[in-house]
């Protein structure tokens, strides 16, 4: 019964997932083990989720929401600003400048309003990232997100949970 309990709440409730690359450095690393809840879970701003995103990546895609749906998004990338709602985003974890993409989502398409049912994505590395700025990986369905980091396990020096902007 024990077996069956823990195979149900780890099939249903955490998955273990490995960070694979460089868009969240500095605040997780290549190789990063992380626990990932998906119960009840719905995007928050800052939340650092894990993507299906299989028309680009095979694997899963590691991320920081920027914008939930039903939000005002602007980028002001003179200023590497980022605007939600008219509020600019304090944001002490990226890395490097939020550059404008060569194939940049033109967020005037949706009247810089996220659509309901979408996050806008970005890596913490604003500049060795492909994310939501990218045509390639555009909004995210929210039915696309695998659940929310939780939990790094691994390495062990850094065994906590993850930081969050709140």
């Amino acid at each position: 019964m024990r077996t069956i309990l823990i195979t149900f709440v780890l099939t249903f409730f955490v998955r273990q997932v490995t960070v694979s690359g460089n868009s969240m450095t500095d605040t997780l690393q290549d190789q990063d083990r992380l626990l990932v809840t998906n119960f009840m879970y719905t995007p928050q701003n800052g939340d650092i989720i894990i993507i299906s995103h299989g028309n680009i990546y095979s694997d899963p895609i590691i991320k920081r929401v920027i914008a939930v749906g039903g939000q005002r998004l602007d980028i002001n990338y003179d200023t590497n600003e980022v605007i939600v709602d008219g509020v600019v985003q304090y944001e002490p974890y990226i890395k490097g400048k939020t550059r404008q993409l060569s194939n940049s989502v033109s967020l005037e398409d949706y009247n810089n309003i996220i659509p309901e049912g979408y996050v806008f994505v970005m890596g913490d590395n604003r500049e060795g990232s492909l994310d939501s700025r990218s045509k390639d990986i555009g909004l995210i369905p929210v039915n696309n997100i695998i659940g929310k980091a939780q939990f790094r396990f691994a390495p062990f020096d850094k065994f906590g949970t993850v930081y969050y902007n709140s």
